[in-house]
């Protein structure tokens, strides 16, 4: 039996008992006694039954904290890991993004060199050649010089 049902046996005694005038009841004092005796000896049993409620509701308690740290533990974990993933990632594009502007100032000033380069030699051919075509026309021109005189020598 549980205390429940005892504390019903202890009511039914009571209420069995016979009423005399001023508020008081006789009862039957041993089965009294044998009903408060079987509370007294249930109730470790219901103490005991209270105390493993209360152990297990320590344990899910201690459980559930203890998932709970662990699930809070590797949210915080992977938001790290986010974090720093997209510290790389962003690293990575700002690596990348300085390499393509050296690699295009470069580009840039190898084609500068490229056009100084091929216009001062377009400069020295147009010398040369304008050196040269001067040369072509005095010799031509010293040409014309001596055709008249040889031509007039021979008549």
């Amino acid at each position: 039996m549980n205390i429940e049902e005892l504390l019903e046996q202890f009511d039914e005694v009571l209420d069995s008992g016979i009423k005399i005038p001023g508020r008081k009841t006789l009862v039957d004092v041993e089965k009294l006694r044998a009903v408060i005796d079987d509370i007294r000896l249930n109730i470790p049993n219901e103490i005991k039954q209270a105390r493993g409620i209360v152990a297990d509701r320590t344990d899910i308690i201690t459980t559930a904290k203890r998932e709970a740290d662990g699930i809070i533990r590797n949210a915080e974990d992977r938001a790290k890991a986010l974090v720093a993933q997209e510290e790389i990632v962003k690293m990575s594009q700002e690596k990348a993004a300085e390499i393509i502007s050296n690699a295009q100032a470069k580009s840039k000033e190898m084609r500068r060199a490229a056009q100084d380069f091929v216009d001062d030699i377009m400069r020295r051919a147009d010398e040369g050649l304008t050196a040269n075509l001067g040369e072509v026309r005095k010799t031509r021109a010293a040409l014309k010089q001596q055709i008249p005189s040889s031509a007039a020598n021979k008549e």
